[in-house]
């Protein structure tokens, strides 16, 4: 019997500082572990005022994690210690592996109008960890759109729906990663693994995305489902309504996490320090895919 997922915690993301004086807004972090398990931080940055976002986030380590970049409107410069340079633009995604070791910087670029994307962390296991970096750059023309029912579209970045895969795949986690667009009057239903952590993020409009709760998410906005049931519901009443949505399979192991390295212990992450600053943290070339 299908049984539809119901809210187990809606949070309002919260100003934030970060790199080097971007402001921006973060949905989940640090203090959420481990509710989204295998998920650890979701920021929501961009303005229409380039000073809240041009300092950028010059070049600093990752171990241990992946950095999921969207951008909606707007542009990132990007380098890597893999030796990646290029442009994140408008509608296009970075999916990161830091695995054992990267060193990059992101630099947003000024934009006429108002600027957005998202950076979602997405844990590794302890057995990955130490991994060989890799790099994907996918362009806006190879994330598919599916339209479903009449004013339903959903962009499929990870993961499947109606048959159509997401561009990102080989994925160490098994995840999905949508970006659901919905006008008023209309209804969104997708099967989620039973078990698996989900949530989505109003960032457009708002919609009810528990039909038990009378209450209307609207943007910036958290939505964290209960594990219970194997799908979600969300609908629009007068307004139109767009969202990040993700889900993935747990992990259930520890988390150590200091600054923008992750491991499984503290030892670990002294000795990954350790090394940033002896040298020798870059273990792997890494790769792009």
């Amino acid at each position: 019997m299908k049984q539809t997922k119901k809210i187990m915690k809606v949070l309002r993301s919260k100003p934030t500082i970060e790199g080097a004086g971007v402001r921006l807004r973060r949905a989940f972090g640090y203090y959420e572990v481990p509710l989204l398990d295998p998920f650890l931080m979701l920021d929501h940055f961009g303005s229409d005022n380039p000073a809240d976002y041009l300092a950028g986030f010059p070049w600093h380590p990752h171990r241990g994690i992946e950095t999921v970049t969207y951008m909606i409107r707007g542009t990132v410069e990007h380098g890597d210690s893999m030796g990646n340079k290029g442009v994140i633009a408008s509608g296009d995604v970075q999916w990161m592996t830091a695995g054992s070791g990267i060193i990059h910087q992101e630099m947003p670029k000024r934009y006429e109008g108002q600027s957005m994307g998202f950076q979602l962390w997405v844990n590794l296991p302890a057995s990955r960890k130490m991994m060989e970096p890799r790099y994907r750059e996918v362009k806006k023309d190879e994330i598919s759109e599916v339209p479903l029912a009449k004013g339903v579209h959903v962009k499929v970045v990870a993961g499947q729906l109606n048959g159509v895969k997401g561009p990102v795949r080989d994925l160490v986690v098994d995840c999905e990663y949508f970006d659901v667009s919905l006008d008023p009057h209309t209804t969104f239903e997708h099967p989620v693994r039973q078990g698996y952590k989900a949530f989505a993020y109003v960032f457009e409009g708002s919609g009810q995305f528990d039909e038990e709760r009378e209450r209307w998410i609207d943007r910036e906005h958290l939505v964290i489902f209960q594990q219970e049931g194997d799908r979600v519901r969300i609908t629009t009443g007068e307004d139109r309504a767009r969202f990040i949505l993700a889900s993935g399979k747990p992990l259930g192991e520890p988390v150590a996490w200091r600054g923008p390295i992750v491991m499984n212990t503290e030892e670990e992450l002294d000795l990954a320090f350790e090394e940033y600053s002896n040298g020798t943290f870059i273990k792997s070339g890494g790769k792009k895919r």
